[in-house]
C-alpha cells in the first residue's frame, strides 16, 4: 500500500513527480494531458456514449487478450469489471481529458487506460498508482494502440448516437403525415419565388415535408451502416504489430457480444487507419438533414407570418412571449431555433471536412475535433427534431378561411380555368379582377361565365396530381 497521505498519491513520469488526489482514478499521463491540452469545457467523461464506446473497446480487448493468453484470468476479470462500471455511468469524474486535446487521442486513450487499471487494482486489492497488478499499458492497452482504439470508439459512439436521431426523424415524418391528412381538403395558394403560382392543397405541403423526412431517415440509416467497420487490431499503423495471432478475430467476437452490434474488421487495415472519409460522409448527411429541416422551418415561419400583416395561413403553437416591449407578440421561436441549429451543424461539417482532409500519412491526428463536432451535430439534430415536432409541428392549426381567401384573390385561380375558358378570355377577366380589386371567381359568377361553385370544383381538380 502507498505511504502517501490519504489525500494524495505520487506518480512519476520522465518529467518528474506529480501529485494526484487519491479519490481520482486517473494517473500521470492523464494529468499531463489535462495540464497541457485543456481548451474546451467538454471532457471525454462528459459524453456517456463516447465513454461507453471506449469502455467496450477496452472490455472486449481484455477478453480477447485472455483468449490469446497474454493476460491472466484475474486481470481479465478486474479489467472487465472496471469497464462495466464505466458503461454503467461510474467514474466519469476521473475521465477528465479535454475532448479537443491535441495529442491525436493519446491523452484520451491513456485516461481510459489509467482509470481502468487503477480501478482494476482496487478490485484486486491493490492501490491506485502502483500498477503492480494491472498496468495501464501492459495489460489494459495490450494488443492496442491509440490509433486503432480511438477511431473505433468514435465509430461505435457515432453509430449509437445515430439511432435516436433516426427515431426522431421518423417521428417527425409521421407527424407531418398526420398534419397532411388533417389539411388535405384545405385549398392553398402555392407560391414560387414568393409570388402567387398555382392552386394546391395545404395537405400537399405537409405531405412533401413528410416525404423529405422519410428520405432523411433512409439516408442516415445508410451512412450509419458504414460505421460498422472498425480498425481494431491494426494497432499503430495497420500492421497489427504487438497484437498476438488470433486477437483481431477474438476482439470482434467479444465486441459483438458486448454491444449487440455486428462490427467487423476492414478489408484493408491501412486504409482504415489512414482515412476518415466515413466521418465526412456521416457529417455530410447531418448537414443535409439540418439544412433540409431548416428549410421546412423557414417555410413555417413565412406561412405563419402576421397575424395581420403577413401571410397568416397557419398558426403555430404559442410557446412563449415574443417580446419584452411589445405586448401580446408571439414569435416563431421553435422553427427559428431549427434554422439557427442548422447554422451550427453546417459549421461543424466544415470543421470535420478540414480535419479529415488534414490527416497525414498513416493516421489522422485530428480525430478528437472530428469526434467532438460530430457528436455535437448529432445531439443538436436529435434534440432539435424532437422539439420541432413536439413544440411546433404537432400543434399547427390551418387557418382555412385565410388560405381560401388568399387563393381566391390571387391570379393562381386563372391557371385552373385556362383549359376550360381559354387563355385569351381568362386574361381579360384577370385584368378586370386586378382593375376592380375583386376576386376573379366573383367576377366569373356575376358575368355569367361560370358559377362560383363550379370554379371551386375546378380549383380542387387543379390541385390534385394528374399522374
Amino acid at each position: 500500500m502507498s505511504d502517501q497521505p490519504t489525500s494524495v498519491r505520487t506518480e512519476r513520469d520522465y518529467l518528474g513527480n506529480v501529485q494526484i488526489p487519491n479519490d481520482m482514478l486517473f494517473g500521470v499521463n492523464t494529468l499531463r494531458g489535462v495540464q497541457n491540452l485543456t481548451i474546451s469545457p467538454r471532457t471525454v467523461g462528459s459524453n456517456p456514449y463516447f465513454s461507453t464506446a471506449f469502455a467496450h473497446c477496452k472490455w472486449a480487448a481484455a477478453l480477447a487478450n485472455f483468449d490469446v493468453n497474454v493476460i491472466t484470468e484475474a486481470q481479465k476479470s478486474a479489467i472487465a469489471q472496471a469497464c462495466r462500471e464505466i458503461v454503467e455511468g461510474q467514474h466519469a469524474s476521473s475521465l477528465v481529458v479535454d475532448m479537443l486535446e491535441g495529442s491525436g487521442g493519446t491523452s484520451s486513450n491513456m485516461n481510459f487506460n489509467e482509470v481502468v487499471a487503477n480501478r482494476a487494482q482496487q478490485l484486486l486489492g491493490g492501490a491506485p498508482g502502483q500498477y503492480g497488478l494491472v498496468h495501464p499499458n501492459d495489460q489494459v492497452n495490450r494488443s492496442q494502440s491509440t490509433n486503432d482504439v480511438y477511431p473505433a470508439a468514435m465509430k461505435i459512439a457515432t453509430h449509437t448516437l445515430l439511432g435516436p436521431l433516426i427515431d426522431q426523424l421518423g417521428l417527425l415524418a409521421d407527424c407531418y403525415r398526420s398534419k397532411s391528412v388533417e389539411t388535405m381538403n384545405v385549398l392553398h395558394l402555392g407560391r414560387t419565388c414568393l409570388q402567387d403560382a398555382q392552386p394546391m392543397m395545404l395537405g400537399q405541403v405537409f405531405g412533401g415535408y413528410a416525404a423529405l423526412a422519410d428520405r432523411l431517415v433512409l439516408a442516415v440509416q445508410t451512412v450509419r451502416d458504414m460505421l460498422l467497420v472498425l480498425p481494431l487490431g491494426g494497432t499503430a499503423i495497420g500492421t497489427g504489430f504487438g497484437a498476438p495471432q488470433g486477437y483481431r478475430k477474438a476482439v470482434f467476437a467479444h465486441l459483438g457480444q458486448l454491444t449487440g452490434v455486428a462490427f467487423r474488421a476492414p478489408e484493408n487495415s491501412f486504409d482504415a487507419m489512414q482515412n476518415m472519409d466515413t466521418f465526412s460522409r456521416v457529417s455530410a448527411e447531418l448537414r443535409t438533414c439540418a439544412t433540409a429541416l431548416a428549410k421546412t422551418a423557414s417555410d413555417l415561419i413565412l406561412l405563419s407570418s402576421g397575424p395581420v400583416g403577413g401571410i397568416g395561413e397557419i398558426t403555430l403553437p404559442a410557446v412563449q412571449a415574443g417580446s419584452s416591449i411589445m405586448p401580446g407578440k408571439i414569435n416563431p421561436v421553435v422553427p427559428m431555433s431549427m434554422v439557427q441549429m442548422s447554422f451550427a451543424v453546417v459549421g461543424n461539417d466544415v470543421c470535420i471536412a478540414q480535419a479529415v482532409q488534414n490527416g497525414q500519412l498513416e493516421i489522422n491526428h485530428f480525430e478528437p475535433v472530428v469526434a467532438d463536432r460530430i457528436f455535437e451535430s448529432i445531439q443538436l439534430l436529435t434534440n432539435g427534431a424532437r422539439l420541432f415536432r413536439e413544440k411546433c409541428v404537432a400543434g399547427i392549426v390551418a387557418n382555412v378561411q385565410t388560405n381560401e381567401r388568399n387563393l381566391m384573390k390571387s391570379m393562381a385561380v386563372a391557371t385552373a380555368l385556362v383549359p376550360i375558358l381559354g387563355y385569351q378570355k381568362i386574361s381579360a377577366l384577370v385584368r378586370q379582377s386586378v382593375a376592380e380589386e375583386r376576386p376573379l371567381v366573383d367576377i366569373l359568377e356575376e358575368s355569367g361565365v361560370m358559377p362560383k361553385a363550379d370554379a371551386l370544383k375546378l380549383l380542387f381538380a387543379a390541385a390534385m396530381p394528374n399522374f
